[in-house]
């Protein structure tokens, strides 16, 4: 027999290599993460079943409806959601959805957007008319100071003293002290004959519209050595003898709005203590200031 014959058999083992089961496995970690997601997912739709009104939850069943593109209540989101915010009863989304009370005022209507513009184009087209009136008084105004000037010697110069312009606060009929001429005498709040046929005159004017009127006094300056400085007490007086002069004059007393003292505050010359800066505003209040 050869030596190869008498060789002993090459045994060859191949041992099967498997992984770990049960806990030393990695799928179980992926059921976990599940479940722990799921729980976090629940508290927090519990926590929102209870933070949240029921307009509100349904603002967030909509939003998180696939079958609606754009919402019409959403869960407080703005742009392209345009829903109510969270604080919803206090301001009010107009969504055209409907407001959140049965019988909402006005301003807390539904409108839709279309709602929107006519209510603004119609806000606008107020604002116009009452400008449109505002300037007819202006109008009617210096068509009175034109009217009296033959009247008597008094009344000769009557327009130096008033100058008008409208303002978004309204008519502002603006009358002051001229060098020659005050208002009122010396440094008292007692009107000159000049004043009283001012007053007259804005009566007769003013009487033909109904809006509200507001006084305006001012002061022009005094030497700061004074012991006391009479501004704010002589611009506070002389608003209020304008406004019983105007009451006298026939004026409804429930139309005075506001009567204010600016004291030197508010100067029309640059410089302080010139005459100009003692005058009176009469303001034809626009309706709603």
């Amino acid at each position: 027999m050869s030596a190869r014959e008498n060789a002993a058999p090459v045994i060859i083992k191949r041992k099967k290599v498997v992984g770990g089961d049960g806990h030393h496995g990695g799928a179980w970690k992926v059921a976990y993460a599940d479940f722990v997601t799921a729980m976090m997912a629940f508290f927090l739709l519990m926590w929102l079943l209870n933070a949240t009104t029921e307009k509100q939850r349904k603002g967030l069943a909509d939003y998180f409806n696939p079958t609606i593109p754009i919402n019409r209540i959403s869960g407080g989101g703005e742009g392209a959601f345009g829903g109510d915010s969270v604080f919803s009863e206090d301001q009010v989304a107009q969504t055209g959805t409907g407001a959140s009370a049965q019988k909402p005022a006005q301003e807390r209507q539904a409108k839709g957007q279309q709602g929107e513009a006519a209510a603004d184009k119609k806000e606008e087209a107020a604002k116009a008319e009452e400008t449109a009136q505002l300037e007819k008084a202006a109008r009617d105004l210096q068509q009175a100071l034109a009217g009296v000037g033959g009247e008597s010697m008094v009344t000769e110069n009557l327009a130096r003293h008033i100058v008008t312009r409208v303002t978004d606060e309204g008519l502002i009929v603006e009358f002051f002290d001229l060098e020659e001429e005050p208002l009122f005498v010396g440094e008292t709040d007692e009107p000159q004959p000049v004043l009283r046929e001012i007053s007259k005159m804005l009566v007769r004017v003013f009487g033909l519209v109904k809006n509200p009127v507001a006084l305006n006094g001012y002061s022009k300056s005094y030497p700061e050595m004074l012991r006391q400085n009479p501004v704010w007490d002589l611009s506070l007086a002389r608003a209020q003898a304008m406004r019983q002069l105007l009451e006298a004059d026939g004026l409804d007393k429930m139309r005075v709005d506001r009567v204010t003292g600016f004291a030197d505050r508010r100067p029309a010359s640059q410089h302080p203590m010139a005459v100009r800066n003692n005058r009176l505003e009469l303001i034809l209040l626009r309706n709603g200031k």
